[in-house]
């Protein structure tokens, strides 16, 4: 198994294509790595106070994406690349400030 089935289902139909090529993950996670890889180095050089409103926020950032993603899923409605991207990178946003404010409040 390769490892990137570990983190994505890679299906083609889901993939973004740039010249020709696919990418190796899907639109979602696409976006998910974008945000975490942006939210990584801005927040080595922008300092952010975690409190309970960052962690509201962070929910309600992750709230587009699992409706997206529990919609197609269930088959209520066809999702299409732009809108998992976008879903993903602003999931992907909300997942980084979760997982700094749990760094937050276990390390400081």
């Amino acid at each position: 198994m390769n490892f990137l089935n570990l983190i994505c289902h890679r299906k083609k139909e889901r993939t973004l294509k740039l010249k020709g090529h696919y990418f190796p993950v899907c639109a979602r996670c696409t976006g998910f790595y974008i945000s975490i890889v942006f939210y990584t180095v801005l927040a080595m050089f922008v300092p952010v106070k975690y409190t309970f409103n960052s962690t509201l926020l962070a929910v309600l950032l992750l709230i587009p994406c699992t409706i997206d993603g529990f919609t197609q899923l269930f088959e209520y409605r066809k999702s299409n690349n732009s809108l998992r991207l976008i879903t993903g990178l602003i999931g992907g946003l909300g997942l980084m400030i979760i997982f700094k404010t749990l760094k937050f409040m276990f390390i400081y």
